[in-house]
């Protein structure tokens, strides 16, 4: 008996062993408040009307609150006085003007300095499109030099040919701030091959000296929309599946960008099976106004979503006049609502103008230039219908036997307002069935039907297919919003397939604004390679489908 009990006791303290390590909670190594594109601007004497709004008569076409900006930074910098993280990142666009406006960097660096010198946390910058150019009345030269306490003083190498540097956070992690901008150009990429050795090397030292390397820039890394590099290229690194594959592969895990001013986490798996997640952050002077803290430990690393709920709008009044008793009003009650009113304001003014075959992408040599063009200039024009009433979307759609679900939305502009802020929040929850969706697919179906005396019926059938109208996305929206095989409704699906996929779902199975992932010292690797090797399987198999079909359908035309 004694024997059994032995050896019963012997058990426990095993499992008890074995299991304490995956319950116990581990101390926290390090806390980042992480907070992009700031976008500063010296806010006017008085509020200039830019569109006809009631309310948000001065909103801009970038739908930032310029005028706000630098009391939203000072609201960011009180909560992380109380909130106390390690350190701060800022992933560039300190400023908004920062190429010609270097006063703009003046007051946006003394409110980093006073914030220093009260708190004692550092605060570790990186330059973005908008803060400087080499042909410009600011170069890095003198973003470095007036930057100067925020990371350059604490690094431990600094390229002199551009603005990158290193530095240590904490005991256990590396910063590789990484300027990742082109020298003169605004918003293209200028991460030459010389940049990404620089990181290879500066990933060795990191892990000779013990440190888990953790990076910043300011372009994004990976797809943060489906196409994100042909969509909006100037915005995610070229080569950026070749280079995330490098970045992953050297130990990289947590990548912090900005530029698309959206919150989304994407992933990245390299053939070694080694993940890398890029955090692109949202612009901290528009909506939804919001920033990150990440918790690391070696385990695991938690992020969070935090919000600039208020601003000091007596200070505010004081510095800027104009503002209504209407404007004031609502900032003090609900901040966040009043940047939301302020984007959809400064959205639509922005989509009338931006809303062209240049913008878009279509090149007038394109085959289907002319007819892509008719379809945008109807929709730009026939968007301002109310849905329902007379003279409305729902009139017109009942004369094709098209009922458009309940909505307490305007019209489509004001529909598709709320799908972009929704991006912008991140953690779409929408679907393909859901009703906002069905709403606006069904109502440019409706507009472009009701104009199909001037559009070719045969020729939409073959743009929808030059436009993916084979893949799994188009057909999964058509069905859900469609009933038969109009030529129009496909052409509908096919044409909003990348916005509706960009604003208005997030599907890739990782949380835009709370979470966990795996910490730097965990290895799956042996599972993320399997499920790697399933999800090309099972893409090679739908492109072998898809190929088949298009070959299927032309013989069919040439026996036909």
């Amino acid at each position: 008996m004694k024997k059994i009990i032995a050896f019963l006791l012997t058990l426990c303290l095993a499992f008890t062993a074995i299991a304490v390590p995956g319950f116990a909670e581990q101390a926290e190594d390090l806390q980042l408040a992480v907070a992009s594109d700031l976008h500063y601007n010296i806010p006017n004497a008085k509020l200039e009307k830019l569109i006809d709004d009631p309310i948000y008569w001065y909103a801009n076409r970038r739908c930032a609150m310029d005028d706000e900006s630098g009391f939203i930074i000072d609201e960011f910098l009180r909560q992380c006085a109380e909130s106390k993280p390690d350190y701060i990142l800022i992933p560039g666009d300190l400023v908004d003007n920062g190429r010609t406006v270097i006063q703009e960097h003046y007051d946006v660096a003394e409110k980093f300095r006073s914030f220093e010198q009260k708190t004692g946390i550092p605060i570790f910058v990186i330059n973005g499109n908008h803060d400087l150019g080499e042909n410009c009345a600011v170069t890095r030269k003198e973003f470095k030099q007036i930057y100067a306490d925020f990371g350059y003083d604490l690094a431990l190498e600094t390229r002199a040919e551009d603005c990158s540097y290193t530095a240590n956070l904490g005991e256990k992690y590396r910063l590789i701030a990484l300027d990742s901008c082109d020298s003169t150009v605004s918003t293209e990429d200028g991460l030459t091959a010389d940049r990404v050795q620089w990181v290879k090397t500066q990933t060795e030292k990191a892990e000779a000296d013990g440190r888990y390397p953790v990076l910043m820039m300011h372009h994004n890394l990976i797809d943060h929309m489906p196409l994100q590099r042909i969509i909006n290229r100037n915005f995610i690194i070229r080569f950026h599946y070749t280079t995330a594959e490098k970045f992953a592969d050297w130990g990289i895990r947590t990548v912090f960008t900005g530029h698309e001013h959206c919150s989304d986490v994407s992933v990245f798996t390299s053939a070694l099976g080694n993940k890398i997640y890029d955090f692109a952050d949202t612009a901290l002077s528009m909506y939804p106004l919001n920033y990150r803290v990440i918790h690391y430990t070696e385990n695991e690393i938690k992020y969070e979503t935090k919000t600039i709920k208020q601003i000091d709008t007596d200070a505010l009044t004081k510095t800027v006049e104009g503002y209504t008793p209407e404007q004031l009003k609502l900032m003090n009650e609900d901040l966040n609502a009043y940047a939301k009113g302020f984007l959809k304001a400064g959205l639509q003014y922005r989509l009338t103008l931006s809303l062209s075959m240049e913008k878009i992408g279509i090149k007038e040599s394109d085959i289907y230039y002319g007819l892509v063009n008719k379809a945008v200039t109807l929709l730009t024009d026939e968007l301002k219908l109310p849905f329902y009433g007379e003279n409305s979307v729902s009139t017109i759609a009942a004369r094709y036997g098209i009922t458009l679900p309940k909505t307490d939305y305007e019209n489509a502009w004001d529909l598709a307002g709320e799908l972009v802020a929704n991006h912008y929040l991140g953690s779409e929850k929408l679907t393909p069935e859901s009703d906002e969706v069905v709403l606006l697919l069904r109502t440019v179906a409706v507009i472009l039907r009701e104009e199909n005396q001037s559009l070719s019926l045969v020729s939409l059938r073959d743009v929808a297919d030059a436009l993916g109208g084979g893949s799994d996305k188009v057909q999964t929206l058509y069905k859900a919003a469609f009933d038969g095989t109009n030529p129009v409704e496909y052409f509908t699906a096919a044409l909003l397939a990348p916005f509706l996929y960009e604003f208005a779902f997030d599907a890739d199975g990782v949380d835009d604004n709370a979470g966990t992932i795996e910490g730097y010292a965990v290895n799956n690797n042996s599972k993320n390679i399997a499920d790697n090797l399933k999800y090309y399987a099972e893409k090679i198999f739908k492109y072998f489908e898809m190929i088949f079909k298009i070959v299927f359908k032309a013989v069919n035309k040439i026996v036909g």
